[in-house]
């Protein structure tokens, strides 16, 4: 099966260079110079993955990016300003599976397209039945819908997001380091910057905790990593 790529950049250079090289790989690329219709855009064009620059006319990639997350949860790849570590943190903040800063060699971004994709097709091809769920106190994690439920509220996540609540909940009260909880939840070549998994569970306890200040379900284990906590 071929894998949609849909490009949101105005460098024409760019684009045309990314879709060569893309589909030499056996993707299948489409492109918009602007992301005013962002949600519109891939609404006709069903991407499996999404690469969004943050310099854009007229809205930035990141309002398109909150656009894209009030609809979509699928993988958004954010190509920011070499250096520009806010515009980083904001973009993982906003729900951003990863990032890369230009200039970039394209077989890195390619190499992270697949260990996103990669991560997707592993959890599809799980076996079916009760192993889709994953319940936890007031929680459950839904596999097959990728949904996560919290006292019985369906609460959105990214796709990233997503991954690391189910790698902590299928090792309930085990202590895992970041190292752990990426290589698992995104793939052992997945490269991202240090601080870019403390930003994720941050916004996944601003999701599901009834106090993200004073955490009960993501404990932080200093020195080491986290802990999902299931208590009887």
């Amino acid at each position: 099966m071929t894998r949609k790529i849909l490009i949101i950049d105005d460098d024409i250079k760019l684009i045309h260079l990314l879709k060569e090289y893309l589909e030499e790989n056996r993707f299948a690329v489409s492109h918009a110079l602007e992301g005013d219709h962002a949600v519109d855009e891939i609404k006709e064009k069903t991407p499996d993955l999404i690469i969004l620059d943050i310099m854009l006319p007229g809205k930035d990639g990141l309002e398109v990016l909150k656009d894209i997350r009030k609809v979509y949860t699928l993988p958004v790849i954010m190509l920011t300003a070499k250096g520009d570590d806010t515009d980083r943190i904001i973009g993982l903040e906003l729900g951003a599976d990863d990032y890369l800063p230009k200039p970039f060699n394209p077989r890195e971004l390619l190499a992270r397209i697949k260990a996103i994709l990669r991560r997707q097709d592993i959890l599809t091809a799980e076996d079916p039945g009760d192993n889709l769920l994953i319940r936890c106190n007031d929680m459950v994690l839904n596999r097959a819908a990728h949904t996560i439920e919290v006292r019985k509220k369906t609460i959105d996540l990214s796709t990233t997001e997503f991954n690391i609540l189910e790698v902590l909940m299928k090792s309930p009260n085990t202590v895992l380091s970041r190292d752990q909880i990426m290589n698992l939840s995104q793939g052992k070549d997945f490269m991202v910057f240090d601080r870019s998994i403390d930003i994720h569970i941050s916004k996944l306890r601003a999701k599901i905790e009834s106090d993200p200040g004073s955490p009960k379900r993501i404990k932080t284990i200093w020195g080491t990593g986290y802990m999902f906590v299931d208590s009887p």
